[in-house]
Formats: C-alpha cells, sequence, structure tokens
C-alpha cells in the first residue's frame, strides 16, 4: 500500500467549492478559515534575513549558539521557564515538520499508540499513520489511555480549534501520570502568547508544572503566529536532554536543517517583543469584532479564551453552517475537520486584515 493511501483526504481539499461561492461575492473572499498569517513581516526580521543572506556553506542542525540562547532566554523571560538551557534546544523548519514527522523520528511502529485530543490540528493523526502506528484521540489522557501501549502523548495548550487553556494543575496531573508511566509528553504551544481571557496559558516547561526537572517533556515553540513567520518556516523544541539529543542525531542524517538566513532572522524575532506585542494587539482587535458580530448572528462561541480561532455553533451541521457563509461571501473552517466531536461547530480564524474583518462583520450584520 502507498502512502498516500493509508492517509486521509487533505481537509482543505473539500473545502475547494465552498471557497468558489464565497470567491463570487461582488466584494471578493473573506477568508477566515486558514490561520496564516496576513499582516507584514515586522523590520527587525526581514533585516536580519537580509544581512544573513550571504550564507555559502551548510547551516548546523542543531541551530547556531546564537539561535538555541536566544530561544533558550525568550523560554526563560516571557515563560518563565527557569531551567531552560540552549544546550537543551533545537532548531525546527516549521512547527508542523515536526509533527508530521515526530513518531517516525522517534522510530515509533506498528502496534505503539500516539495520543492526541478529541478535538486537534489533523496532523497530529497523520504523522502517526505516517509512522504505522495507532492514533488514539482522548478527553482526559489519564483515565483514557492505556500507559502500556502508549509511546507518545500529545498536548495542545491553547488549542486548535477550540482555544482551550489547560492551567498549569490540570498539566501537572497529566505530566506526574506520564512520568508515572514513562510516556513522553509533546506539548504543542505555538500559541501560548496569545491568551485572551481567564488562566494565563502555561509551557509544560514551567516549574509549576514539572518542578526542577524536564525528563519526559519536549515543548515545541512556533514563530509563525507571534511574528509573521509562516513563510519563513522557523521554530524550536526545548525539553528533555536526551530526546533533544536523539533527534539531533537522527535529523543530522535526514539533512533536516533551518537555512542559516533563516536562523538569523529568528534570532531577532526573539529577541525582540515589541512586535509580538503590537501583532496581539491586532489579533485582538480582530477578535473582538467578529466575536461581536457571530453571537449577534445567532452563534454560541465555546473556549476560544485563546489562540487565533472563535469555535463557533449555531446549532447545525458544520457543512450547513460553511455553505450559508460562503453564500455572504465569508469562509470558515467546519469543525470536523478536527474531529467527530465538531461536527456542529466551525473554527473562524482571526488572520484576515482588518478591511476584510470589516467586511466579515457587516456580512453577518445583513
Amino acid at each position: 500500500m502507498s502512502i498516500s493511501a493509508r492517509l486521509p483526504v487533505f481537509p482543505w481539499d473539500r473545502l475547494e467549492p465552498y471557497k468558489a461561492a464565497a470567491a463570487a461575492h461582488p466584494d471578493g473572499v473573506v477568508d477566515l478559515s486558514v490561520g496564516t498569517p496576513v499582516d507584514p513581516v515586522p523590520e527587525v526580521i526581514r533585516q536580519a534575513l537580509a544581512a544573513a543572506a550571504d550564507s555559502p556553506g551548510y547551516p548546523l542542525t542543531y541551530g547556531t549558539a546564537a539561535l538555541r540562547e536566544a530561544a533558550a532566554d525568550y523560554l526563560r523571560t516571557w515563560h518563565g521557564v527557569t531551567g531552560a538551557d540552549p544546550r537543551h534546544v533545537l532548531a525546527l523548519i516549521g512547527s508542523k515538520e515536526l509533527v508530521g514527522w515526530l513518531p517516525t523520528l522517534l522510530d515509533l511502529r506498528e502496534g505503539d499508540q500516539v495520543g492526541y485530543p478529541q478535538l486537534a490540528y489533523p496532523t497530529y493523526e497523520i504523522g502517526t499513520l505516517l509512522a504505522r502506528a495507532e492514533p488514539v484521540r482522548y478527553d482526559d489522557p489519564v483515565a483514557e489511555l492505556d500507559p502500556a501501549r502508549v509511546k507518545l502523548l500529545w498536548l495542545n495548550s491553547p488549542s486548535n480549534p477550540t482555544g482551550r487553556v489547560l492551567g498549569a494543575a490540570e498539566l501537572r496531573r497529566i505530566v506526574g501520570w506520564a512520568r508515572e508511566h514513562g510516556v513522553l509528553v509533546v506539548s504543542d504551544e505555538c500559541y501560548i502568547e496569545l491568551g485572551w481571557e481567564g488562566e494565563e496559558p502555561v509551557s509544560v516547561l514551567h516549574p509549576d508544572v514539572c518542578g526542577d526537572s524536564h525528563d519526559g517533556l519536549i515543548a515545541v515553540h512556533s514563530l509563525s503566529k507571534r511574528s509573521n513567520f509562516a513563510g519563513y518556516r522557523g521554530a524550536f523544541l526545548a525539553g528533555d536532554p536526551a530526546v533533544v539529543a536523539e533527534l539531533l542525531a537522527v535529523r543530522k542524517h535526514a539533512g533536516m536543517i533551518v537555512p542559516q538566513p533563516v536562523q538569523a532572522a529568528m534570532v531577532a524575532a526573539l529577541g525582540d517583543r515589541d512586535h509580538a506585542v503590537e501583532q496581539k494587539q491586532r489579533y485582538a482587535r480582530r477578535r473582538v469584532a467578529l466575536r461581536t458580530a457571530l453571537e449577534a448572528a445567532g452563534f454560541r462561541i465555546e473556549h476560544s479564551e485563546a489562540s487565533l480561532y472563535l469555535w463557533a455553533t449555531r446549532g447545525e451541521g458544520c457543512w450547513e453552517t460553511v455553505a450559508d457563509l460562503a453564500k455572504r461571501g465569508v469562509l470558515v473552517a467546519p469543525g470536523d475537520f478536527y474531529g467527530p466531536a465538531g461536527a456542529d461547530f466551525v473554527r473562524v480564524a482571526l488572520t484576515a486584515t482588518d478591511e476584510r474583518v470589516a467586511a466579515a462583520v457587516a456580512r453577518l450584520a445583513a
């Protein structure tokens, strides 16, 4: 059987007819279906990229010392990870690459299980299937997963698609169970800076969660959302020294290397707080506008206390909602892309320009 035959249909291919319908609107489509940044790359990042453009040699798979120190300092300063160590940081070619290939890189095989949230980014499942392991959805990993079979446990807080935040106490409970049974916990924290209300998102590497040790834990951080870095493909992971060393060894053989100019741009992005604060303020304004308009139009918003999305329902099948909004020129993602539990929801992204958000608000009101 070919690899593609083992995988489900790419979700967004199913959305194409609705995208065409939305694009037929006289004022054009408002695409709120994908969380891709639309605002300019900050100047400090572009300057760093350009300054490193003359990079004829092979870059380091590990990441430069400057990059690993910048990542460790970012974790210490922004997220209170007191034990962050640059030796235990590894550069990534964007975080999706890591999500898609981690089970294979860890040598998971048939019979091994990978746990991931009931509502989740589809690539957790895809990465598991690529390794021929078994994907298992959970609501509560401690109560539902078999520790004898689960080798890798994905966490995602704040969640894509729901925006739900796992507090420090809940993370501590899960980490304690995983350590007791030798299950590796990998926390996808790419939305960690985008908390809006309720408990502030916390890293799995924070001492309130894991104490003074990162054993059995990996945190994955992306620059795509905070720094409009998606087109550059730059991210990093940090945590358990033995796991980082194993991943580095395999990635060296596979040639999984972040280009040198991108590494330099990552250093600049991680070291500059102002642009990230400014970007978060943009998303905050768009969130208020879209949430107000959706609720006025009869939608109920669940969770959504963090991340770049509103998890919305009006008590009908998600594709019915998608079709109706497409007629108004507004494209959203159907909730069943993220699991069967999303069948009555749609995910509404905040990643549209102010002008397009204003257009969506007007169309929802009409």
